[in-house]
């Protein structure tokens, strides 16, 4: 193809892929939690760490980790708490955060529209190589993390108690999902922004359950979908000059309702072929004894 002969296309596509396999492996235990929305919330902080690199003049990626490392261990300290302040507290760090963050942009030297949309939607097409080389190694960090400690977490999201009473370390285990969900909303800002960055951890995800039931089935299925996603994003977004992070969430998006309709459908002709051979069946012999 005449577009992978581009490196900026390259790049693009290897941060994709990524992305892509990266943000369904730690959205599962997510999706476990009913925290779905939580990398929305995680993603208004991250800005503020933008904001902050563009104001110094330093890497936006390095920065924002930082940024929303901090903010993802106090989201997960409001929660342990369990109190009914805890929401109100969360929704002024969000909301803090992401008004701190365009006020920052707003400030830097450099600031411009683009600046600050390229982190609100992605711009792939705009990835250092420098970029790349953070987000190879901060994906593999969470990949390493959600995979090697996959018992652990997937028995502290299906069950704290149970995990706290089985000796788990629960409070550990807990900040390290905080801590990776931070890393995957900041490393996937470059693909698919950090208002869309919850959708590609969630959408494969979603789209797995259609067809598995299994963790780690559902797992392995979500980690293929968001990388064909990602790769089929990429390359429709480049043919077609649209905005490649909106054309990735909107191709796992178009997955998970094919896998839904497709698996409903197959459910519904397994149910009607299952009772139709019950239908069908020859009653048992009996054998009437008389005394």
């Amino acid at each position: 193809m005449e577009l992978l002969s581009h490196d900026f296309v390259l790049r693009a596509l290897a941060g994709a892929l990524i992305i892509g396999l990266t943000a369904p492996a730690l959205g599962i235990y997510l999706v476990q939690r009913r925290l779905s929305l939580i990398g929305d919330g995680i993603g208004h902080v991250a800005l503020t760490g933008v904001g902050v690199g563009l104001l110094l003049q330093q890497s936006p990626v390095y920065t924002a980790v930082v940024v929303s490392v901090l903010g993802a261990v106090a989201v997960e300290l409001v929660r342990e708490r369990g109190r009914t302040s805890g929401d109100l507290a969360l929704a002024l760090l969000f909301y803090g955060g992401i008004a701190g963050g365009v006020v920052l942009v707003g400030l830097s030297p450099d600031s411009t529209n683009a600046s600050l949309m390229q982190y609100l939607f992605g711009s792939l097409s705009t990835t250092s190589a420098s970029e790349l080389v953070a987000i190879a190694v901060l994906g593999a960090a969470v990949l390493v993390a959600t995979l090697g400690l996959r018992p652990a977490l997937f028995a502290v999201c299906n069950d704290e108690e149970y995990a706290r009473v089985s000796g788990l370390p629960v409070r550990t285990l807990n900040l390290i999902l905080a801590v990776t969900t931070a890393v995957t909303v900041t490393i996937a800002m470059r693909t698919v922004g950090l208002l869309l960055v919850s959708a590609l951890m969630v959408v494969p995800v979603a789209a797995a359950q259609q067809i598995t039931r299994g963790f780690l089935g559902t797992m392995a299925t979500a980690m293929s979908i968001g990388v064909a996603a990602a790769a089929g994003g990429v390359v429709l977004s480049a043919e077609a000059a649209t905005a490649p992070g909106a054309t990735i969430v909107l191709v796992a998006i178009a997955a998970f309702l094919v896998l839904a309709v497709g698996g409903g459908v197959w459910r519904t002709l397994r149910t009607r072929t299952t009772a139709a051979a019950a239908e069908n069946a020859e009653p048992p012999d009996v054998v009437l004894s008389v005394r």
